[in-house]
């Protein structure tokens, strides 16, 4: 029987691996709640003294005795305490911590601390944040969301779109309707077009106009060009759309000023004017002037006709998605202007320091540095800025250019007519003839 027992048990092992495998497969986060949450609960409570101690996150106290003004002359050694932290809270895919400071300590000194964490957790991040005075939140992220990002889901609204999956695990989404103007900025090859195309896929189906302004030839927008109202390939072109979209919003105001509202929102549902998404690929391609007086002119158009553009336009129903690789002051003054109304912000990788800064500088300093830290082989890995204020990094799904194009295509007819772009391009197309 003995043989036959030990049979038996290697048996039931091996099918019990082959589960688990399964599970962490197939079904993570149950995999994470049965088997890995345990661990780190036990790492994160068995290592938080000793971890606190090495990072200076320890206050010492003063001997209750033995003390003369500030000269110790006998007394105990003095006893670092570490501060006091709940037990860890489970969550899809990782667990929460609550640390209450010291008296005198601050966030930033825990932040200093975060790959210390790490590995004494071995998780795969661990993010800090302050939900309130005297308290800190260590989120302890087991694995990397992103190398599999699989498909989030989230709820479909007008102007919303299903962009990818966040380091939390939870929906990247883009809402123009809470956040109206993007900026977009990633060096070649980091996923911005993918992420472009991914947007474009997810408003094709939605009743609002897409206008795209490509100056690279239309050699990127140019496939989406049956779901677009109107599409300018190069600066003359957009200059004259952006002009009719200028006039077209004065009108919009008409509207809303006629029957006594702030916004197209509040209009009737037979009166509201459709939703207006303007897409600009490469922004550095409107600003770049050959130093010839006609090429100035334009530039200075663009730069001005954006901005009226941002700063009227939410309540109008015009939003702005402006994407580059470059992005920085020595494109011309205007740029730094544009940049502080587009509220939300997507930085990919980037070739240069500057086009981080310029890009997430101004909300958080925290999120510049890893958005530096994005490496070639993270393709569609980005660091996004929440309508709260905060950061995260997701990664956009993947969008083949073949699934956009087919997606744009099927939802051609779909597209309204805007007149007043269509004859501005015609005028344009009249004076060159």
């Amino acid at each position: 029987m003995g043989p036959m027992l030990l049979a038996f048990a290697l048996a039931v092992l091996a099918w019990m691996l082959v589960l688990g495998d399964l599970v962490r497969r197939h079904r993570p986060a149950w995999h994470w709640y049965l088997t890995g949450y345990p661990l780190t609960a036990c790492r994160v409570v068995f290592t938080w003294r000793k971890v606190a101690l090495l990072n200076d996150l320890a206050v010492s106290r003063r001997p209750p005795r033995g003390l003369l003004g500030d000269l110790m002359v006998k007394g105990d050694p003095l006893r670092p305490v570490a501060p006091r932290v709940s037990f860890p809270r489970a969550t899809r895919m990782g667990l929460t911590v609550t640390v209450r400071l010291h008296a005198g300590q601050t966030p930033a000194t825990y932040m200093a601390a975060a790959d210390a964490l790490m590995h004494a957790w071995k998780v795969h991040a661990v993010r800090v944040t302050s939900p309130e005075r005297g308290l800190v939140l260590l989120t302890a992220t087991a694995t990397d969301p992103l190398q599999r990002p699989g498909l989030a889901t989230a709820p479909t609204a007008l102007l919303t779109a299903l962009i990818g999956a966040l380091e939390s695990g939870g929906a990247w989404v883009m809402n123009l309707r809470l956040v109206p103007h993007w900026l977009i900025a990633g060096a070649t090859r980091s996923g911005k077009s993918t992420l472009l195309a991914r947007l474009i896929t997810q408003l094709a189906p939605q009743p609002v106009a897409l206008v795209g302004i490509d100056c690279k030839g239309g050699m990127e927008l140019g496939l989406f060009a049956g779901r677009m109202s109107a599409l300018a390939t190069c600066r003359r072109e957009a200059v004259a759309i952006l002009s009719a979209l200028v006039v077209d919003m004065q009108d919009r105001m008409s509207a809303c000023r006629a029957v006594g509202v702030r916004s197209i929102w509040e209009l009737p549902d037979t009166l509201r004017p459709v939703p207006v998404v303007v897409i600009v690929d490469e922004i550095a391609e409107l600003y770049l002037s050959d130093g010839t007086r006609e090429s100035k002119a334009e530039a200075d158009q663009c730069s001005t006709l954006l901005l009226r553009l941002a700063q009227l336009g939410a309540a109008l129903g015009v939003h702005l998605v402006v994407a580059g690789q470059r992005v920085g002051s020595d494109l011309g003054p205007g740029v730094t202007a544009l940049r502080a109304q587009l509220g939300g912000r997507i930085c990919h990788r980037v070739n240069d320091p500057g086009t981080a800064e310029m890009t997430l500088g101004d909300l958080n300093k925290d999120a510049v540095a890893v958005a530096q830290a994005i490496t070639a082989e993270e393709r569609g890995v980005a660091v996004c800025t929440g309508p709260d204020g905060g950061w995260s990094r997701g990664r956009s799904h993947l969008t083949s250019t073949e699934e956009a194009v087919a997606t744009a295509r099927k939802h051609a007819a779909m597209t309204p007519d805007l007149p007043a772009l269509g004859r501005a391009l015609a005028a344009l197309e009249g004076d060159d003839k």
